[in-house]
């Protein structure tokens, strides 16, 4: 109530009653202002002045957005005008040049015939890997026919071209692609696997790509994609060639996998253990196989692991076979990938036929699990014959 007396002082003392007095013909007329008349005035006065401000920003922001379109407009005309006026220039400097050296349309087309040819024999490591014809193949088209417009015939090759380099670029990138992706799923860095060398002599060791476009006769992207496929192929080619050396196999065909890599409860004692290795289990005597080619270190009785196999396949690369029920293998043995080094049982420290395995890099353990998901990615990425 005290606030609303408040308000009610405020409006009389800004709006108080108010009295005009109007003479005419020798009448004296009286006009009584009361404070609800002076407030509608008012509120009536404010309209008004909002409007006219309101619409005098609107005709400012008009009169500003006019302006900045009409600059916007005449850059776009300006940038359009050079576009066309470089194009123009463009052709013709083409022209000028094919009228100084005389050439016909008919040359031009035999010269992108030859330089389609000399891409072609770049490419021959490609195509000469098992399994890359099936995916050049549809881009290995015939020669066009000599006897068509030269129009058609330039037209032809610079397609062929295209899906040539294309076919390429898929092949050696997907190839490489999954072989780092093996790699880093094993935990390794492809970078200090894959070799350095590049692929398809030395033209293409050159790591400029403007010295190899002039070398083949072709624009400098061009050549940068026959580059960057060789790279590709050459880093999948070492890739590979270093996956036939690593653990990436399978130590036990069909076998079921009972215990991963890592802290567990220890069956004899039930007390948390660190698990050094993967348990297979499958039936007694059942083939034991090398997962990658090396040299036996090991072959005999260790405590704990009873009948044992160890194979040293060098880069720091060691695998461990137990409860082995026979061994296959003699110490300095050279041993292939695949074959058997021994035969599952349940000697040593064991509750029953299976096979401990394990991988050792650099004298640490490491998760079987991960090399052996990343085999699977080095035999999708394996070429097969085509």
């Amino acid at each position: 109530m005290s606030r609303l007396a408040q308000l009610r002082g405020l409006i009389q003392a800004l709006f108080p009653e108010r009295h005009l007095y109007l003479r005419s013909g020798g009448e004296m007329k009286g006009v009584v202002l009361s404070p609800a008349r002076q407030m509608i005035f008012a509120a009536i006065a404010l309209g008004l002045l909002v409007w006219f401000a309101t619409s005098s920003i609107a005709i400012l922001v008009g009169a500003f957005t006019q302006s900045r379109s009409d600059e916007e407009l005449a850059q776009m005309q300006a940038r359009s005008e050079r576009w066309v006026a470089d194009r123009e220039a463009r052709l013709n400097s083409a022209v000028a040049q094919l009228n100084a050296s005389g050439a016909s349309l008919g040359g031009l087309a035999e010269s992108i015939e030859k330089r389609h040819a000399a891409l072609a024999l770049l490419l021959t490591d490609l195509r000469g890997e098992p399994g890359a014809m099936a995916a050049l193949a549809p881009a290995l088209k015939g020669a066009p026919n000599p006897e068509a417009d030269p129009i058609e015939r330039i037209a032809a090759v610079q397609a062929n071209q295209e899906r040539l380099v294309g076919a390429a670029e898929d092949y050696a990138r997907t190839r490489a692609d999954r072989l780092r992706l093996a790699f880093r799923l094993a935990g390794l860095a492809p970078s200090g696997y894959a070799s350095a060398a590049a692929s398809g002599g030395p033209l293409l060791e050159a790591r400029d790509p403007r010295a190899l476009a002039a070398v083949l006769d072709v624009d400098e992207r061009f050549a940068g994609r026959i580059q960057k496929a060789a790279e590709n192929l050459s880093a999948a080619n070492a890739l590979s060639e270093t996956a036939q050396g690593l653990p990436f196999a399978q130590p036990a065909t069909g076998a079921r996998k009972t215990s991963s890599f890592g802290v567990r409860f220890d069956p004899f004692t039930g007390r948390p253990a660190f698990h050094s290795g993967l348990d297979f289990v499958s039936g007694f005597g059942s083939p034991i196989l090398s997962t990658a080619p090396g040299v036996v270190s090991y072959a005999g009785l260790r405590s704990g692991y009873g009948k044992t196999v160890e194979v040293d396949h060098g880069r720091g690369f060691k695998t461990r076979y137990a409860h082995l029920s026979a061994i296959s293998v003699t110490p300095g043995q050279r041993i292939a990938v695949g074959q058997r080094v021994g035969a599952l049982g349940n000697t040593g420290r064991s509750t029953g036929p299976h096979l401990h395995y394990e991988i050792w890099l650099n004298g640490r353990a490491v998760n079987p699990h991960r090399f052996i998901r990343a085999g699977e990615h080095v035999q999708q990425a394996s070429p097969q014959a085509g």
